[in-house]
């Protein structure tokens, strides 16, 4: 089931690309991409138990091998993940700015200011 912040950024994502807004779409991609790496589980590093293909070394036998159930994450994950990408963007924004880089700065702002939005929307519509 997709929650009301996914479609919200979905939706934002939609309407940047329609409008050619490379910025706008930059921030969406990012903030869904942390959302859906932070569902993938782990990898096993001491091996699995599934069979091996011969022909390819770690590759893994039979169709569904090398599946593994996503985690499910909360309403309350997704709003600390997208909220910490939004740290992340005005963060980077000041080192931009403290390293003299103005412009790329502004656009990191732009892209938190962006982000934020929708997480107060979807916030606003739920409460």
């Amino acid at each position: 089931m997709t929650s009301a912040l996914r479609l919200a950024l979905r939706t934002r994502l939609t309407g940047a690309l329609k409008a050619r807004d490379k910025q706008e779409a930059a921030a969406m991609r990012t903030v869904l991409a942390a959302l859906e790496n932070a569902e993938a589980v782990p990898t096993d590093p001491g091996g699995s138990a599934v069979a091996t293909s011969e022909h390819v070394a770690g590759a893994s036998v039979g169709v569904g091998a090398a599946e593994a159930e996503r985690r499910t994450l909360s309403q309350e994950d997704e709003r600390a993940i997208v909220a910490g990408e939004v740290t992340d963007l005005r963060d980077s924004a000041a080192s931009m700015a403290a390293a003299g880089q103005r412009s790329r700065a502004e656009e990191l702002t732009a892209m938190a200011d962006v982000v934020e939005q929708v997480l107060d929307d979807v916030a606003a519509n739920r409460g």
